[in-house]
């Protein structure tokens, strides 16, 4: 096995690391660092990334990356490697954000350049100094703003290797997607890296549940990469190669009476908006057949905003 470069940093195996990469500063001069725990087994094996905090206020992801660490999963791949990055957002972790302080996505700005903006820093330092050397990986999300997410992992359409990958994951949900143009999802695909984009939970929200099943999934990616002696029992994923928005067709104060996780049929009331004065209310209905992948949680919606996420065959 030869040592394994990161950034100008070699690792041997069974080393363990901690890369610091400068990614730029704060108006206080504070230098900020994305940190990557480097664990290599003395045996060779896949390079296996576990990514979160790529949107700063999506906490879910980072919690389970933490664990990861924290629980001593990474100590105890039997070969191998793992790159485990908790927080990759930091200016976005620091100011309860999506994005960073110039107001652009970082998972909109892959590749990235090394002089563009803050985003574009960022996701150039993971495009150039960690992308080459991966193997595979899952990058670890929740809904944005209000939006709740079942637990469900999100591949890349008609790539079967990403396909295999969502099936050792084994989330209660399996969707598949075309990646989002500039994504790190993208980049990694047109690069011949299967990566999952793992959704659970909402943003700025702990949700137990979903780093459960967040942190089991990455332990049964393990396990079928044979880097990890461990037994976990089996599982069964509901798969969909389509999914849907169910939208407000007018404003008003929502209320669902389905959430995600539970299956609809099509004609199905799954909740009501209603007019603040006590007027109106209008149903909304389920237009497929199909189980709710995500939901809104606002009480105040305006129209057209999304209130169900439906994935179906």
């Amino acid at each position: 096995m030869e040592p394994l470069e990161i950034g100008g940093n070699l690792i041997e195996p069974g080393q363990e690391e901690i890369i610091r990469m400068n990614v730029g500063r704060l108006p206080s001069d504070t230098r900020i660092q994305i940190r990557a725990h480097v664990y290599r087994s003395e045996n060779p094996g896949p390079v296996v990334l576990a990514m979160g905090g790529v949107h700063g206020d999506e906490i879910n992801g980072v919690e389970i990356v933490r664990r990861l660490i924290a629980h001593g999963t990474i100590r105890q791949i039997t070969r191998g490697t793992i790159i485990a990055i908790p927080l990759l957002n930091i200016y976005g972790f620091i100011n309860f954000s999506r994005e960073v302080p110039d107001g652009k996505d970082v998972n909109r700005s892959f590749p990235g350049r090394s002089r563009g903006s803050l985003a574009s820093r960022v996701a150039n330092a993971i495009t150039k100094k960690i992308l080459p050397v991966v193997n595979l990986g899952v990058d670890f999300h929740t809904g944005g703003s209000n939006n709740y997410n079942y637990p469900q992992v999100r591949y890349s359409k008609g790539d079967e290797l990403s396909r295999k990958l969502a099936e050792s994951f084994a989330s209660p949900y399996l969707v598949a997607s075309r990646p989002i143009r500039k994504s790190f999802r993208r980049v990694s695909l047109d690069a011949g890296i299967p990566i999952l984009t793992y959704e659970g939970g909402e943003n700025t929200r702990f949700d137990g549940f979903s780093i459960e099943k967040g942190i089991e999934g990455m332990k049964r990616v393990l396990i079928a990469q044979d880097m990890l002696d461990l037994h976990l029992p089996p599982v069964k994923s509901i798969h969909f190669e389509r999914s849907t928005w169910i939208r407000a067709a007018r404003a008003g104060l929502f209320r669902w009476t389905k959430r995600s996780g539970h299956a609809v049929s099509k004609g199905e009331p799954i909740g009501v908006i209603n007019d603040p004065y006590g007027m109106d209310e209008i149903p909304v209905i389920a237009k497929k057949e199909g189980y709710i992948i995500g939901h809104n949680n606002a009480p105040v919606v305006n129209t057209g905003d999304a209130l169900f996420h439906i994935g179906y065959n």
